[in-house]
């Protein structure tokens, strides 16, 4: 069956529209052979504010569907390789007290459990990339293919310059139009669904499908549509930032390639490496202490890391916001994505990865012809709300099993009205075994069952780990897995570059004429 033109209208621009729009118009957009026109309005007037600088694996293959080069993102972004995070002090207040959740699959697996067989700290034992971390290494050479690596990788960017690389990419490689206007009303149809946004000119934008990017302002699917508002802060209680931007110790310092996460009386601070600055954010509640308190806390932790006096001078951001999301992402003709559909604290980077998932699913349910715009929405909508429980239960988890006492918020996340029946069942499932896929509803949860062996035995979770007695109990198969990957170890010390020496050759062969061996 022949597919009848479809109009899509987004509302937005930043990370969450322009790679929604690269998604969409590199599989569905004319300029690639589909029967899509794609046009992005965004406000000239509306500052973009990046939700996050970290991303999932995922965004490999990403970037790589919409023909984004990867040298390009190291050059015009400010991209670093992100190998998973550390977490300091989420048991104890015991800053040494550390544990990775990497993002390389434990070794052997599917095949037998691990844990039972080594005294080394989980991720040490089961992958080479922890200790890796640890060297400040790269996960690839020079010469490995674009978006390829001997182990799983990520990024860390500046997440403005991504959302403008996006854009030049989009406009001038994907054919989608875009269009600088402010958006003054949203002109509603007879059944209900979206006819038109109206500008401040006056001028009608007309499409079969819009999609919301409009951030925490939510101007379609919140304030046209009124889709419901479901509030998650009495599971994640987290709803303000402090973010600031520090400078490397020297233009040579060593690049981390982990998001660092160090918790604190009242939150946690993130601290994540790019080529030019260490970008830091203190996340907390509300609830539970003011901004001034934590600002404080923040300038204590802060001068440990800067010369004698310079915390003085730093310029720190505010940022509030409404853990939850939508009821519904989809509704009628309008889809929502990144903050106009919902946030949660920025956590292991679900923020960037939640607009990936959002954007591949409008890709894959894309419909033929209008009429069957309400199937789409109802396959979407069951998804996406799946991957929320996935991220919230994940999320909640590193709460749930730390030990720390030296504050009511690290108390009340202990609390079991706090703590999803999922998140519990699972937990008692645990205590047997290690997770499973039968675990989770989604045959593809955004946090796979690894991810939570990670962080549980990260936070000293007691368990048996026992998933299947005879291949469990293999002793000569189990030494021989942590055998191998102590020699794959040695060999990437051997042959991996440093984080900044690939990331600098990497940008040095962006440049014409330029040569990098």
């Amino acid at each position: 069956m022949q597919q009848a033109p479809l109009s899509i209208l987004i509302l937005g621009g930043g990370a969450a529209g322009w790679l929604t729009a690269a998604v969409l118009a590199a599989e569905h957009g004319r300029a690639r052979g589909g029967h899509c026109d794609i046009v992005l309005v965004e406000s000239p007037d509306i500052p973009t504010i990046g939700v996050g600088e970290g991303t999932w694996p995922s965004m490999r293959e990403t970037l790589r569907r919409i023909g984004l080069s990867e040298t390009r993102l190291f050059a015009e972004c400010e991209a670093s390789f992100k190998q998973g995070s550390l977490f300091s002090a989420w048991r104890t207040t015991d800053c040494k007290d550390q544990y990775y959740h990497p993002f390389s699959l434990p070794h052997g697996y599917f095949e037998q459990d691990l844990a039972p067989f080594s005294q080394e700290a989980y991720a040490y034992a089961v992958t080479p990339q922890a200790a890796i971390c640890d060297a400040h290494l790269a996960p690839k050479q020079l010469a490995t293919p674009e978006y390829a690596g001997v182990l799983n990788y990520g990024y860390h960017f500046d997440a403005v310059k991504f959302g403008l690389c996006l854009r030049d990419h989009c406009t001038r490689h994907l054919g989608v139009q875009h269009v600088r206007a402010n958006i003054a009303s949203v002109e509603g149809g007879a059944d209900g669904s979206v006819a038109a946004l109206v500008t401040d000119a006056g001028e009608r934008l007309c499409a079969d499908l819009f999609v919301d990017c409009s951030g925490s302002a939510a101007k379609i699917i919140g304030e046209h549509l009124q889709v419901p508002w479901v509030d998650r802060s009495s599971i994640l209680f987290n709803d303000r930032a402090l973010a600031v931007q520090i400078p490397h110790a020297s233009p040579e310092s060593p690049i981390a390639s982990v998001t660092r996460a160090t918790a604190q009386a009242n939150g946690w601070i993130w601290d994540i490496g790019l080529p030019s600055r260490r970008g830091m954010g203190y996340v907390y509640s509300s609830q539970f202490t003011d901004t001034a308190t934590v600002e404080g806390e923040f300038r204590r932790f802060l001068a440990r890391e800067l010369p004698t006096g310079a915390d003085s001078e730093l310029m720190f951001r505010e940022l509030k916001f409404a853990p939850g999301h939508r009821a519904a992402m989809w509704q009628g003709n309008c889809v929502a994505v990144g903050m106009a559909a919902g946030f949660i604290e920025p956590l292991e980077a679900s923020a960037l990865a939640l607009i990936e998932q959002s954007a591949g699913l409008i890709r894959d349910f894309l419909p033929a012809r209008n009429e069957q715009m309400g199937l789409a929405a109802k396959r979407f909508n069951r998804q996406i709300l799946a991957h929320w429980e996935n991220i919230i239960d994940f999320l909640k988890l590193h709460y749930v099993l730390s030990e720390r006492t030296d504050s009511d918020y690290w108390l009340a996340h202990r609390r079991d009205e706090s703590i999803p029946e999922s998140l519990r069942e699972n937990l008692q499932l645990w205590r047997h075994r290690a997770p499973a896929k039968q675990d989770f509803p989604q045959a593809q949860p955004l946090f796979p069952p690894p991810s939570y062996r990670y962080v549980l035995n990260g936070m000293g979770y007691d368990c048996d780990w026992v998933r299947a007695p005879r291949k469990d109990g293999d002793q000569a198969r189990a030494k021989t897995l942590l055998t191998e990957v102590q020699k794959q170890l040695a060999s990437y010390r051997q042959g991996l570059p440093a984080n900044r020496q690939l990331i600098s050759q990497l940008v040095a062969r962006s440049q014409p004429g330029v040569t990098v061996r």
